[in-house]
């Protein structure tokens, strides 16, 4: 594991980022603002979530940093940076502006993007694979509640191991790795995802939605998720010879940014991928 210079600015080509969640109690903005503090990119790619309208049907928090968070995108913007957003499932009230410019931002559905070594991705945020684990609206609604109460007890638990002087812990990643049933539904979101771009003629998909970052080779197809600002604190970057990425921050709200290459277990951080052969 690769730790970055404390001062060191991150740059590359390409960014994506997704779930955010601004707007919600749960969201590590302080954290995202830190990262993107330390980033050069060409390109940023919001794929999603980035607002969470739904937690603010139910509560609206909104701290400074949700609107520092937003500020910091723009200056992106203006400062020559592409920016991509692509709605999810939790700002979907966006997508009907799809197609549209708002300034330098460009709200699309899905893109196409390209990497330096030729290979083709679909970016979109991954909610429309949902029917893989067999989600309906209301499956969706509780089990946005249930990771709520989940996320809520992940907070107490680590104010006590804060308390005895222990490092954060994530509850909620723990479900996702230990429980049989939250991994089955996990593997079958990404074969389905492996399918679509399959299907399609890509080389592989980077999306969000699962909070659960993983940089993989699947059946011959690049899967690629960014993770979140909720739990995980990692992006994915592509750097200036087309290779990919992920980054991972410390995930304690009182901890400063440290920056890494994530490691070989959780998530997996693939070899740079070898040139397509010629046609």
């Amino acid at each position: 594991m690769q730790a970055l210079p404390p001062d060191g600015k991150v740059r590359c080509k390409a960014l994506w980022i997704s779930d955010v969640h601004l707007g919600s109690v749960h969201s590590k903005a302080e954290q995202l603002l830190q990262f993107l503090d330390r980033v050069e990119c060409e390109r940023l790619y919001l794929v999603g979530d980035i607002v969470d309208v739904w937690a603010m049907q139910r509560r609206v928090h909104w701290p400074e940093a949700h609107t520092r968070v937003l500020r910091r995108i723009l200056k992106f913007s203006r400062h020559g940076t592409e920016v991509i957003y692509i709605p999810g499932n939790h700002d979907q009230n966006f997508r009907e502006f799809c197609g549209s410019e708002f300034g330098a931002v460009h709200i699309r559905k899905e893109v196409i993007h390209e990497t330096g070594q030729g290979y083709r991705l679909l970016v979109t945020h991954g909610d429309e694979l949902d029917f893989a684990v067999r989600y309906s609206r209301l499956n969706r609604f509780i089990g946005d509640i249930a990771y709520d109460l989940l996320m809520a007890v992940n907070r107490r638990v680590n104010q006590v191991r804060e308390a005895l002087g222990k490092p954060y812990w994530s509850l909620a990643k723990w479900v996702k790795v230990n429980v049989s049933q939250a991994e089955a539904a996990i593997r079958a979101y990404q074969h389905a995802a492996v399918n679509l771009v399959r299907d399609r003629g890509l080389d592989g998909i980077i999306c969000g939605h699962l909070h659960y970052p993983l940089l993989r080779e699947i059946e011959g197809v690049l899967y690629c998720n960014d993770g979140d600002w909720v739990e995980s604190c990692t992006a994915l970057v592509e750097d200036h010879a087309g290779a990919l990425h992920l980054l991972r921050g410390v995930a304690h709200p009182e901890q400063p940014l440290e920056l890494v290459f994530a490691d070989d277990r959780f998530p997996l951080t693939a070899d740079p991928l070898p040139a397509p052969a010629s046609a």
